[in-house]
């Protein structure tokens, strides 16, 4: 398509600002982005929506469209919700380097100008393949009646006998055909695989589709049993990436879906190549409504969360509860109990903020079928603060005491199914751990709960492996039975720890009792740890190591990590 023709779409709120002479260009693709430099995400022949984020400053201007001219991009549409408008300085850049410039009014989204771009280019690049990816707009965007991405994935199977599945990046199936006699199913297992092997590609850096081949196939038919091997594309996947562009790959890899197609997209030619790209930003579209749809859940949680942690009366948190409660669980009353899980995503580097990953991880693994029974659940509200995400996680009455229909969520069973996938998409430099409380009755109950949960996730961070999780049943044996320790034994056990090492800082002034805290609180990490005390990594490892000399423990030992935390807690 030409930049002409999104002039003559009025329902787009596109305004011309300079470039008049540079209309005919065609237009590739679409990318939306608040970078500074975007350029590694550019092929050329883009138009580019930005919300101005990146301007701090009027010299930023001519900076950013540069990169852009450079690119090859196709123009520039700048959105006025930031600022009001379009600055001038931006105009004057875009002016200076011939790029056309549009502005987009307030309340025109940059999903529709984006969906009516792929539209019009799937369209004029695939020919007779332009009427599925039109269907799939009208469809999908049409609202729940229209289907979501299932009517994709029927249409991909219709159309152009593909078969395929929308997966998270758990491997949990999202959608798939529901096309009688071709609809497909997937294993659990192949599911895990597929996402996990989709996540080590993304995280090598090689671009998508990313292909798989899987021994005797491995898609289960729904009609006649058949395997893909038996169908088209035998055991070979192709995995397309369903992408938040412009953002750390770190930030979006653990909540991006993907779409997996039964098929070798090896030998494709690019129209086809193009048009499965268009259908990943269709279906994109419906991931971003669905996150949109969490809002609600995020704030009740990120409420509750806040009056739990500043002490606030039980009376004020249980008048939020009765709020949250018939949103989360509607039909099951005023005062369900509840449950509270914590998670922790780092990054060894520490340049990724972890808490809005914990939160969509969190998001996507409590509302895992398994969970919670044979039905999925989505009611679950998670709120996040600095790198760690809390869930507040809402749990049917039991009709009786002592039933087991409503216990709530188990540490082990949480993880156990997304531990692979999960693991290689956090590879060498990431690391997920989990705690999970025991259900409480009442809002008097949160605050200890939140305590639990920590506690309990402290415990998982002292275990090795990238993704780890502990429950409260497994603080029985320590944290919860602290206050019952007889106070000489409570002293003897401290002093037999700590004392050796009080007595070299009051000698040496060496800090070693702060390093330990530290080092435990930053569950063993040399680098956060180091970060946090502004020491050389070296130095940190000489203190830790003057630690364990004079202890005669190992910090690299879990029986030993908990025996300090514990000292360090009893004193």
């Amino acid at each position: 398509m030409r930049l002409r023709a999104l002039l003559d779409t009025p329902t787009l709120g596109l305004r011309l600002l300079g470039g008049e002479d540079e209309l005919d260009r065609t237009v590739r693709g679409v990318m939306t982005t608040d970078l500074r430099d975007p350029s590694r995400y550019l092929s050329g022949g883009e138009l580019v929506l930005t919300g101005l984020a990146w301007r701090r400053a009027p010299e930023d201007s001519e900076r950013f469209v540069r990169i852009l001219a450079t690119a090859g991009v196709a123009g520039l549409a700048a959105g006025e919700a930031e600022l009001g408008m379009v600055p001038d300085d931006l105009v004057a850049a875009c002016l200076q380097h011939r790029l056309p410039l549009f502005s987009v009014v307030e309340d025109v989204s940059f999903a529709s100008i984006t969906e009516h771009v792929v539209r019009q280019v799937s369209s004029e690049r695939a020919g007779d393949l332009a009427a599925v990816v039109d269907r799939h707009r009208r469809l999908m965007t049409s609202g729940p009646t229209g289907g979501g991405p299932e009517v994709v994935l029927d249409l991909l199977g219709s159309d152009l006998d593909l078969r395929a599945w929308v997966l998270s990046p758990t491997g949990r199936q999202i959608a798939g055909s529901t096309l009688a006699g071709t609809g497909p199913e997937l294993s659990p297992e192949l599911a895990a695989r597929l996402a996990g092997e989709h996540l080590a590609a993304a995280r090598s850096g090689r671009r998508g589709p990313h292909r798989v081949t899987v021994e005797g196939g491995g898609a289960q038919r729904l009609d006649e049993g058949r395997r893909s091997g038996d169908g088209p594309g035998g055991g070979t996947f192709s995995l397309f990436p369903i992408r938040h562009e412009g953002r750390d790959l770190r930030q979006t890899l653990l909540s991006d879906w993907l779409l997996a197609v039964e098929a070798d997209a090896g030998d494709w030619p690019a129209e086809r190549l193009d048009l499965l790209h268009g259908v990943t930003q269709l279906i994109a579209v419906e991931r971003d409504r669905r996150d949109a749809a969490r809002t609600v859940r995020r704030r009740l949680a990120q409420e509750v969360l806040e009056l739990v942690q500043t002490g606030a009366p039980p009376a004020e948190i249980a008048a939020r509860l009765r709020v949250a409660a018939p949103v989360l669980l509607p039909g099951l009353g005023t005062a369900p109990h509840w449950q509270i899980v914590v998670a922790r995503v780092e990054w060894e580097d520490g340049e990724v903020p972890g808490g809005q990953v914990a939160q969509s991880l969190l998001e996507e693994v409590l509302v895992d079928p398994g969970t919670f029974g044979p039905e999925p659940s989505d009611r679950i509200a998670v709120a996040h603060t600095g790198d760690e995400a809390v869930a507040l996680v809402p749990l049917p009455v039991p009709d009786e005491p002592g039933d087991s229909s409503a216990a709530g969520l188990h540490a082990d069973a949480l993880l156990s199914v997304v531990r692979e996938p999960l693991g290689r998409g956090l590879a060498d430099d990431g690391r997920l751990t989990v705690g999970v409380s025991a259900s409480v009755h009442s809002a008097e109950g949160l605050r200890g709960a939140l305590e639990e949960a920590r506690h309990a996730r402290r415990v998982a961070a002292a275990r090795p492996g990238r993704v780890c999780a502990a429950g409260h049943e497994e603080l029985a044996s320590h944290v919860l039975l602290l206050p019952f320790v007889p106070d000489d034994v409570r002293r003897a056990f401290t002093a037999r720890l700590l004392d050796p090492l009080r007595d070299y800082d009051r000698r040496h002034r060496a800090e070693l009792i702060p390093t330990l805290e530290a080092f435990l609180d930053c569950d063993g990490s040399w680098t956060r740890c180091a970060g946090r005390l502004h020491l050389h990594v070296n130095t940190l490892r000489y203190r830790v190591g003057r630690i364990e000399q004079l202890t005669g423990r190992d910090l690299s030992r879990l029986e030993d990590k908990l025996d300090f935390f514990l000292a360090l807690r009893m004193s």
